[in-house]
Order: structure tokens, then sequence, then C-alpha cells
């Protein structure tokens, strides 16, 4: 006989993601206000002796006259002129390396969310009953979509000039005001794509894919949570109905929210496997959550039907989606190379051979392929609680630093990578994000049995087993 079991999510747990909130809030902060502003004022002077240079020099060009307004105008658009080539319109230095982690951190906990929900759905539609015994790990995932609408959403209408150059309405009008006049802001590459990154569009999608994924996810929840309460099968036959329809919806705006906010961050890239790189980065983060999350609970004395057969096929799935990530990282990357088309190849440019992003792009392979690969090779590696947490942590950092190096490079430029800052605001954001998803989901948990104790498979699951 099944017996409920209750999650309770203690004050004690609470009072620890709280305190991981505010370590990771004062560390930001330190980064912003102590090493920001220590770094801002040597750029200021950085700056102001460029600036000296650039009017010497054209002085000099000019027969050794002292310097025009006109020259001093010029290095004034000089300095500026970087600055705009980067992305930087409004938000600059520390600000906009605020804000490009802040959209970081919430398309990549928002992605990760959304994969608890396709879990669910592809294993309803796979009628697989091994999962039974852990759905509603996964299931809790949903509670965190809200609070993704409501950062996302915030974020882009507040600072979408600074983290995408494609929003500036000069880029698009080929002459000036009068008609006549060439714009010299106009970008045909990125006027060419207004079809898709044109405002109203952009917006539209931006809230409907929140409200498709939420309300999918609520309706398998509600379903899941009336199966508790009543054994009619009508609630299992509805939630295969709708986790079809969420692999639908997922099959599009899987792709479509990668473009529109990672890719789009670099509107003259293209690449047709970028919707699935984004989405395999995406789902081997969620497979790793779901992993470490489920051993954390049975080492806490919950999911008492949960074995090592369970643990076995978490692992595979991470072995597996490890191999799967590496294996669209290299023919994207080997398509790119060999085909040598600059709005592509650039892309692997500015991260090969930039300094400050090279290390970045090596441990990313090394954390996100070789490690889960070589450690989980063997079949007593998968049934290893301790070995399963540890590839799971390492391969939840190995992606967050996947999406830092897609992001980064179009909107901070040369101003990112491993130095004192990302120790203190990469590093605290990441913190404050992760605590927030943590707190969300430990919420859900407590919020029903973690047992889906009416689930028509959940014998099956009882005695699953690996051969």
């Amino acid at each position: 006989m099944v017996v409920e079991e209750k999650f309770e999510f203690t004050s004690g747990a609470k009072k620890k993601i709280i305190t991981t909130f505010v370590v990771g809030l004062v560390l930001a902060l330190i980064g912003i206000f102590v090493i920001g502003s220590r770094n801002h004022g040597h750029e200021e002077a950085h700056g102001a002796n460029h600036s000296k240079e650039t009017v010497a020099a054209s002085a000099q060009q000019h027969g050794g006259h002292e310097a025009t307004a006109h020259d001093q105008a010029g290095a004034e658009h000089h300095e500026g002129g970087e600055h705009a080539e980067g992305g930087h319109h409004g938000a600059t230095g520390i600000a906009l390396r605020v804000i490009k982690n802040l959209w970081h951190n919430s398309v990549f906990f928002t992605g990760i969310a959304v994969i608890g929900v396709f879990f669910i759905a592809f294993n309803y539609i796979a009628q697989a009953g091994w999962s039974a015994a852990i759905k509603r790990v996964p299931e809790a995932f949903g509670y965190y979509i809200p609070f993704a609408a409501i950062s996302t959403i915030t974020l882009f209408f507040l600072f979408k000039q600074d983290l995408f150059h494609w929003y500036h309405d000069g880029l698009y009008n080929p002459f000036l005001a009068d008609g006549k006049t060439p714009n010299p802001e106009y970008d045909p590459i990125i006027a060419s794509k207004t079809w898709y990154l044109g405002k109203g569009f952009y917006i539209f999608r931006l809230f409907a894919y929140f409200i498709l994924w939420f309300l999918v996810w609520f309706k398998l929840r509600t379903n899941s949570l009336n199966e508790d309460l009543n054994a009619d099968l009508k609630y299992h036959d509805s939630s295969i109905f709708w986790s079809a329809i969420f692999l639908i919806i997922w099959g599009v705006t899987s792709s479509t929210s990668a473009w529109d906010w990672v890719m789009s961050a670099d509107p003259h890239f293209f690449s047709t496997m970028f919707g699935w790189y984004v989405l395999a980065s995406w789902f081997v983060t969620g497979l790793a959550f779901i992993t470490y999350i489920t051993v954390s609970l049975k080492e806490a004395g919950y999911l008492s039907f949960v074995n090592e057969n369970h643990f076995h096929d978490l692992g595979k799935f991470m072995f597996a989606f490890s191999i799967f990530w590496t294996y669209i990282w290299f023919a994207q990357f080997l398509l790119i190379y060999y085909a040598n088309i600059p709005e592509e190849s650039y892309y692997y440019v500015e991260r090969l051979k930039n300094d400050i992003y090279s290390p970045i792009f090596f441990i990313n392979l090394i954390v996100n392929f070789l490690f889960p690969f070589l450690v989980l090779m063997t079949r007593d590696a998968k049934r290893q609680r301790i070995i399963l947490k540890v590839v799971a942590v390492a391969i939840i950092i190995g992606h967050w630093l996947d999406f830092y190096i897609m992001l980064t490079p179009p909107i901070l430029k040369h101003e990112g990578g491993l130095d004192a800052n990302f120790l203190f605001i990469e590093l605290g954001l990441a913190l404050v994000f992760g605590s927030i998803f943590i707190f969300l989901i430990m919420t859900g948990l407590s919020k029903a049995s973690l047992v889906a104790k009416n689930h028509p498979m959940l014998e099956e699951s009882i005695h699953h087993h690996v051969v």
C-alpha cells in the first residue's frame, strides 16, 4: 500500500536558502560599489589620457597647431564610438555588467523551470513508468515560472536598449529625416530581420511564452493533484493530452525563445542550430537539478520508493545528454568553421581569439563534456549518490558558464571575463537567482505529497529495475 509522503520545508532549510540569497546580494553589492567604483575611476583616468593623446595626435597632424574644437569633438566621438559599437546605449561599465548578469541568470533559470514541465510531458507521452515515483520533483519546477515571467519581462522593458542593439530605431532607416542624407547608423543586416525582430512581434512572443508555459504546467499540476484525490483515469488521460500540446508548444518556443533572448543579443550572428544548442544546455541542466534534488530528498529520508535503479536512469540521462550537448556544440562549430561565413564565424573568433573569454570557452567544454562523460561512464558510478550529486553540481555550474559565454561577449565586449568583478557580481547574482529558484521549488514540493499515489504507473515505478 502506498503511503503518502509530505515534504516539510523546515525553517532551518528556509534560513539556509535565505542566507545564501543574502550572501549573494552582499557579494554583488561589494562588486558594484567597491571593485566596480575603483575600476570605474581607473577607466575614467585612462579614458582622459587616451582622449588627450588623440587630440595631441590630431594637432600634430594639423601641423602642430593648437587643437581645435573640431578635433576635441572628434576625440570625444571616438571615445563614445567605442562604447556605441559595443552596444552601450545608456548604461556603461559596471552598470551594464549588472544588467547583463541579471538577464543571464533570468534566462538561465527560466529555461530550467520549463524543462521541469518538459520532463513530465515527454514521460507521459512515452508512457514511461519508471519516473512516476519522482514526478513531483520536476512538477515543482513550474512554481518558478511566474517569477521567471516577472523578472524576464521587467528586465526587458527596463534595459532593452542596453541588452539588444537591434532595438534602436536608427538602425532601420537608410536615410535621415530629410529623406536624402544617408543615415550613418543604418544597418542593412539588422534591417533585413525586421520581420522577426519587430518590436511589437517580439513583445507579443515574450508574453506568449510565459502564458503558454504556465497554463500547460498549471493544467498538468491540477490533474496530478486531482489524481491524488480520485483514482479516475480521466486525469491521467487529460495529462497525456496536455503533454502532447506542450511538446508542440515547446518544440517551437524552445528555439524562438533562444533566438529572442540569447542569439539576438548579437543580431548579426545567426546559426540554424542555435535553438537546439540552447535547448540541449537547458535540458541537461534541468536533468542535473532533478537528479540533485531527488538524491537530496532521498538522503533526507523522503522518496522511500525511489531506489538505485531510478538513480541509474537519472545518471544515464545526464550522461547521454551531456554527450548530446557536445554533439550539437561540435556540429555547430564544424559547420561554421568550414563554411567560414563572416556573420557566423566571428562568433567563435571573439571567444577563441580573445584572452578574456578563451579560458571560459575551454573550461566550458571540459566541465560540460569531459567531466560527466568520464565520471558517469561506468554502471556503478550512476548508482552512487555522492557521484551523481557532484556531477550534477558540475553540470549546473558548467552550463551557467555556457550561457555566460553566449551572452557576455556581445553585450559587454571586452569588459567581461574572469576578473575580480566576476567573483563578486557574477557569483553573487547567480546565488541570488539560484536561491530564489530553490526556495520556490521547495515551496512547491511542500504543497502536496511527494508520491503521486494514484498514478496508474506508480506500481511499475516502485518495482523499477535496470538490467
